[in-house]
């Protein structure tokens, strides 16, 4: 009689814990679906930038795509130096500095000292934040 029931139980544990297994995975493939999905905006590339001002401008492809290039040049070099760039209207590129800090490899269980470094950053302007918000 005792074997019966420690029969009926292990079948009933492995039953729900096989259906908690299943129910899981779909949890989680629902959740990574989801997340990918929740941002549905359109991602643009350069090519597709440059094709939209040519388009609107009348202006040649090829000249609109070195323009482009030569703007984040300048942006990149001004912050390698030091120097922010405010576009009014659009927002600024900024260089912030990150202090020193101490890190952990948890792998090899060390410590680790990062310098302190700049980092560039993107500040948009209020009137870019309020035309994205709508």
């Amino acid at each position: 009689m005792a074997s019966v029931k420690i029969s009926v139980l292990c079948s009933a544990c492995s039953f729900w814990a096989g259906f908690l297994f299943i129910f899981d995975r779909f949890l989680v493939t629902l959740h990574y679906e989801n997340v990918s999905n929740s941002n549905n905006y359109k991602k643009m590339t350069k090519a597709e930038i440059a094709n939209e001002i040519a388009k609107t401008t009348g202006i040649d492809k090829a000249a609109v795509v070195t323009v482009i290039e030569q703007f984040m040049t300048v942006v990149k070099d001004s912050l390698a130096h030091g120097e922010n760039v405010y576009l009014r209207g659009f927002g600024s590129f900024v260089v912030k500095q990150r202090a020193e800090k101490t890190a952990r490899n948890i792998s090899k269980n060390t410590t680790l000292v990062i310098p302190a470094h700049n980092i560039p950053a993107f500040k948009p302007a209020n009137c870019f934040k309020e035309e994205v918000a709508k």
